[in-house]
């Protein structure tokens, strides 16, 4: 089965830093291109960026400079880096498999919050 755990998520400061993981089992990970979206309270998923098999990365505009897409196929771990967090970046962020941007749908995993507070 395929499996998608992330954790990394916590409560910070405005201009503070996070990096989220993704630990991934069931499938060939290092073959398969994946995601991170991210939903905020009462808002829609949010897509925020993907990386394919070779390891090129793509960002959402409104976010390239601050987060950071990257993966280890040797761990088969997914990863983000979050950088000057802004309270408008709280939200629950997940990572996927198989994402269809048309769509906004895929294999998610459970999430991890991501809190920014004064």
């Amino acid at each position: 089965d395929v499996q998608l755990v992330e954790s990394g998520g916590g409560l910070v400061q405005p201009g503070e830093s996070l990096r989220l993981s993704c630990k991934t089992s069931g499938f060939a990970f290092a073959r398969s291109a994946m995601n991170w979206v991210r939903q905020a309270p009462g808002k829609e998923l949010e897509w925020v960026a993907g990386i394919n098999a070779a390891g090129v990365p793509w960002h959402a505009d409104s976010l390239r400079g601050r987060f950071t897409i990257s993966r280890d196929n040797m761990k088969s771990t997914l990863y983000l880096q979050l950088n000057d967090l802004k309270t408008e970046d709280t939200a629950m962020y997940f990572c996927a498999k198989d994402f269809d941007m048309t769509t906004m749908r895929g294999i998610l995993g459970q999430g991890t919050q991501v809190t920014v507070s004064p």
